[in-house]
């Protein structure tokens, strides 16, 4: 065999490509870190239940027409496809400010009713929620569309880990009204109003000069991953720590020395990545140099003898290259997909248009609509399920407990990327899965009013919705296309208001008229009537379970037609699913 002589190579330590990527790697994380910040601090409609009876008492309303204003907060969210047509003409930073906006003007006045500064109308009132809701929904798409850009291989890692942090924003406007006055609850509306704005003041930078997205190699996915591993430890660490010390009755100087290592958590995402990418630099440094002084000849010589065998083999195996997926195989996913309404391929584009037209997208939302959302409105009445039973001194605990649990469901819903390398199983099937605690807690919570029996049914349905809460964002993006989730995903969580109505007036109305009963103990606030006694939502209990029901078979049935689809995409492609 005769080998060509070549011209000696200096072996660089890390070759350019490899550093301008270096270079860009600390751009995307600071990006993600921004998103966590923002989802941990906007997440301002699940403190609710801790000013809803104050608000009800300001406008001496009925159970039902406060039921509206809380429905009108997640009217608001119907409103949110249009970030998605405002981010295709302004920029992300523009698009996140007038989402502050909103949220300053929003909470901000109904505050100053609360503090007696203004007098407004309920109808006034009412649009402030609405505002105040559209904001919210503002900021996720920011969020959402931010990670897809920059984390296309780990987009689902990067979705759910931003998306968990938004179940403990309850909990940290817990920590800090208890920093500042525990006995003010309109103080929550104050901070709802400030502190998304003060954040938003200071992820403008890293939501200005956001780095182009870079095609990321395989070793660059691996070490990716390897970074999200320890986020997503840090996370798990930040959400015992709300839960544990929150839960403990403290005083103002013990809330703020919580908050402040609340703080102190929150900065750690901060530098992990940098941590992370240090050590695997000064690694490849000491590896790479190591190499070139002891292996040098031989590698150079083993790199001619692979070379050479590599051409005679492809010298005898002529011009025959094996395709991974067949003309015919290709053909005939195009015939099922003409003949079948049922998804064959996981991220094919869809138009607002074709989505509407999708059985399966209709299966999702309906499993989104009596699974999720029938979650949120129990969080919306939390406060008023715990005074009906006699536990009014638990309502900021069990808010608390909501969002601690909404949180780590949001984080548990990312495991099936974790276990994809051992476990092949759909998203889908891993969101019917997560709805099977709810109908669970309803039939509890209808069963029994102790506390045990409140907590573990408010724990249950916090943990639920917030998987589906995470994992919802993920799966449109597979199912319908990631360019197109932006819009596609808002259109799905217009079920967030329509289902706030319907299951907020089922309870206002069943909790209004056993007020209202004779043999019903009921206690008078001024002009407010409020309810006392298990009845008081024992039919909303009942009712939500049935409902919740048809939720899961819905996820159930979706989960049978996008299967195939998942299982396609392993087939042809197993490494895409595997983020290790």
């Amino acid at each position: 065999m005769k080998i060509k002589h070549r011209k000696p190579q200096n072996l660089p330590l890390l070759p350019v490509t490899k550093q301008r990527r270096m270079m860009n790697q600390p751009g995307k994380w600071v990006a993600l870190v921004a998103a966590i910040w923002i989802q941990a601090f906007t997440g301002t409609n699940f403190d609710f239940p801790s000013y809803s009876s104050n608000l009800k008492a300001a406008l001496g309303m009925s159970q039902v027409e406060l039921n509206y204003l809380a429905v009108a907060s997640d009217v608001g969210k119907a409103f949110g496809w249009c970030s998605g047509i405002a981010l295709l003409y302004f920029p992300l930073w523009v698009v996140m400010l007038m989402a502050a906006s909103m949220g300053f003007l929003g909470y901000g006045l109904q505050w100053l009713l609360l503090q007696g500064i203004v007098s407004l109308p309920y109808s006034m009132v009412y649009l402030l929620c609405l505002l105040a809701g559209c904001s919210i929904c503002w900021f996720n798409t920011i969020c959402y569309v931010s990670c897809i850009q920059k984390f296309p291989a780990n987009r689902a890692l990067a979705l759910s880990l931003i998306v968990s942090f938004n179940g403990v924003s309850a909990a940290l406007y817990t920590l800090m009204a208890n920093a500042v006055d525990p006995n003010d609850a309109s103080l929550y509306l104050l901070l709802n109003a400030l502190v998304p704005l003060i954040i938003s003041v200071v992820t403008f930078l890293p939501i200005l000069h956001q780095p182009p997205a870079q095609p990321s190699s395989s070793d660059a996915t691996r070490n990716d991953s390897h970074t999200f591993i320890c986020l997503y430890i840090t996370a798990v660490i930040t959400g015992l720590y709300l839960i544990t010390f929150n839960s403990t009755p403290s005083s103002k100087y013990g809330a703020q020395l919580l908050l402040a290592g609340a703080f102190a958590l929150l900065l750690v995402p901060l530098c992990l990545p940098g941590i992370w990418s240090t050590h695997k630099w000064l690694f490849r440094i000491a590896s790479t140099g190591l190499s070139s002084v002891l292996h040098f000849r031989f590698n150079l010589v083993n790199h001619e003898l692979q070379q050479e065998l590599i051409n005679l083999e492809t010298e005898r195996s002529g011009t025959n290259v094996i395709t991974p997926f067949d003309y015919k195989e290709k053909e005939s996913i195009s015939r099922k997909m003409m003949g079948k309404e049922n998804l064959t391929v996981l991220e094919e584009e869809h138009s607002a248009k074709m989505l509407v037209r999708r059985l399966d997208f209709w299966l999702y939302f309906v499993a989104y609509f009596c699974g999720g959302t029938i979650g949120l409105v129990y969080s919306n009445n939390l406060g008023q399920i715990s005074q009906s039973l006699g536990y009014s001194s638990l309502t900021s605990s069990l808010v608390t407990l909501y969002s601690s649990c909404s949180f780590f469901g949001r984080l548990i819903s990312a495991g099936p990327d974790f276990m994809r390398e051992k476990v092949h199983f759909a998203r889908t099937g891993w969101l019917a899965l997560a709805l099977v605690p709810t109908p669970i807690a309803f039939i509890l919570l209808a069963a029994s009013g102790s506390e045990i029996a409140l907590q573990i049914g408010t724990g249950l349905i916090g943990l639920s919705s917030g998987f589906m809460f995470s994992a919802s964002v993920s799966i449109t993006s597979e199912l319908f296309g990631p360019n197109s989730s932006g819009v596609n995903h808002n259109i799905l969580i217009t079920n967030i208001p329509l289902g706030s109505f319907l299951y907020g007036v089922l309870a206002a109305v069943s909790y209004d008229s056993t007020a209202g009963s004779s043999d019903q103990t009921a206690a008078a606030l001024g002009d407010v009537v409020v309810c006392i006694g298990r009845k008081c939502y024992l039919q909303t209990f009942i009712w939500w379970a049935c409902i919740s029901i048809v939720g899961l078979a819905s996820s159930f049935l979706l989960f049978r037609r996008t299967k195939p689809a998942y299982d396609r995409q392993y087939e042809s492609n197993p490494s895409k699913t595997q983020p290790f």
